[in-house]
């Protein structure tokens, strides 16, 4: 599955990813410091699902009814670096296909998608 991870996401979950077989194109490395938009414009030129932790990007999506290829929204707040990088791999795992097209949430033993209408 081609990914982009915006700069927020912990290096090891895009490690993880990688190592899962996806491609992900990750900001921190090609484009450090670019605008909410900017990362959107990319993951849409890519064909990418988007990985944030940027709660922004609901805002884009929802209230600006920017397009998009998928938003996936972690929300794992308190767990190790590596419990995260599990969980995410899991979802994709399990529920990758569902991503696409939708914005989703990852949060501690949940994941809501919400596909685009």
């Amino acid at each position: 599955m081609n990914l982009i991870a915006d700069e927020n996401v912990d290096k090891l979950i895009v490690e993880t990813l990688r190592q899962d077989g996806h491609n992900v194109l990750y900001v921190a490395e090609f484009a450090p410091s670019i605008d909410d938009e900017t990362v959107l414009e990319q993951a849409n030129q890519n064909g990418a699902l988007l990985i944030t932790e940027d709660k922004d990007f609901g805002e884009l999506v929802f209230r600006q009814g920017r397009i998009h290829t998928g938003v996936v929204l972690i929300r794992l707040d308190g767990l190790s670096k590596q419990a995260k990088a599990k969980s995410i791999s899991n979802v994709f795992v399990n529920q990758g296909l569902q991503l696409l097209e939708a914005f989703s949430v990852i949060s501690a033993g949940r994941v809501r998608i919400r596909q685009r209408q």
